[in-house]
């Protein structure tokens, strides 16, 4: 096996360990509330959070959720080059969704999805954040909010030149549109809690 190789594979599983820390969980077990797992949708993300009641903690697993994300990759890539920071987040955002810690069920990948798009090219990370908040504010939909800025953001790499990053952002939609099949399922039956609203 090449060096290329083995460091490809070492930022794979550098990003999957730090994708998998699941600071929801850990959090809310800090803050003494019960069981995430129990709550809502049972997985560890921070809308999930959210419905605890803590509007600090789940801003708190957000912004940890977000920042895993980017170490994995500034890390890898300062190890590694280009490359293997692409390889670590693919491995963050899997960690993320599928943490072995916790019998792979694991968050819907939305902010660890930014968090490694600003560690790899931060403008886009902006312009998806400025297109959540767009149709959030006009649908007041977070889910839809998130589906059709990460389904935009692929685009904008091929269009900008960025076409590696455009095949990895176009896996992570893919997989984050996946994860958010029955926001999906609930959006077409109208059945989608809004923002501000109590489902």
């Amino acid at each position: 096996m090449s060096n290329a190789s083995i460091i490809l594979i070492a930022a794979f599983a550098f990003g999957y360990l730090c994708g998998s820390i699941p600071f929801g969980l850990i959090l809310t077990k800090i803050a003494g509330t019960q069981d995430l797992r129990t709550v809502g949708s049972g997985n560890i993300g921070a809308t999930n959070v959210l419905r605890t009641g803590n509007k600090g903690l789940a801003a708190a697993t957000l912004l940890g959720d977000m920042i895993k994300g980017t170490v994995a990759v500034i890390v890898a890539g300062n190890f590694g080059g280009a490359d293997a920071a692409m390889a670590a987040a693919l491995g963050a955002f899997l960690g993320h969704l599928f943490p072995v810690w916790l019998k792979f069920k694991g968050g819907k990948g939305v902010a660890v999805y930014i968090g490694v798009l600003l560690g790899l090219f931060w403008p886009m990370a902006l312009a998806f954040c400025a297109i959540w908040l767009c149709v959030a504010i006009i649908s007041r939909y977070s889910s839809l909010a998130a589906l059709i800025a990460s389904a935009v953001v692929p685009m904008m790499l091929f269009m900008s030149q960025h076409s590696s990053l455009a095949v990895l952002f176009g896996v992570l939609t893919l997989l984050l549109w996946i994860m958010h099949r029955e926001n999906i399922e609930r959006l077409f039956a109208g059945t989608e809690g809004k923002i501000g609203k109590k489902s």
